[in-house]
């Protein structure tokens, strides 16, 4: 059986585990989150998507 999880779903939990059990505090979370934002909507978004997706093709293993 084969399960998708969007990438922001898995991003979702991880955070979520962070702030649970390491003790992050909220207000960083936030930050980081809007830094992320930010960073979007600069010159080096498509060098992250692409670099994003290559990492998950890589994990996925999948060949295109």
């Amino acid at each position: 059986m084969t399960v998708s999880l969007p990438l922001v779903v898995v991003l979702g939990f991880f955070a979520w585990g962070v702030i649970k059990f390491l003790g992050v505090r909220t207000w960083i979370v936030v930050l980081i989150a809007l830094f992320g934002f930010w960073l979007s909507h600069t010159f080096m978004a498509p060098a992250i998507e692409s670099g994003t997706r290559s990492g998950v093709d890589v994990i996925n293993g999948s060949d295109d």
